[in-house]
């Protein structure tokens, strides 16, 4: 995950927003600490995923792009494996 334009408190406070809007779009009720982490992992995902595309994402908003697909991508995921 390239985040030099997001210093750590800005990558939590981003992870947490891309984690709850994921989670309201994906209907999974989840509390803000797992919405932080979820958002954050599933930006550095979404980052790796799109890296291999040629796609790349910079500062804030991009990094918000890339944590809700990201978190999306992993809640459906640990959705299919739970089945």
């Amino acid at each position: 995950m390239d985040d030099r334009g997001v210093g750590w408190i800005a990558a939590i406070i981003i992870g947490g927003l891309a984690g709850w809007i994921a989670s309201a779009v994906m209907k999974s009720d989840t509390g803000m600490l797992a919405n932080i982490v979820i958002g954050i992992i599933g930006a550095a995902v979404a980052s790796f995923l799109f890296g291999l595309l040629g796609v790349s994402f910079g500062g804030w908003f991009g990094y918000l792009i890339a944590g809700v697909v990201g978190a999306c991508l992993l809640i459906w995921g640990v959705r299919a494996v739970r089945r």
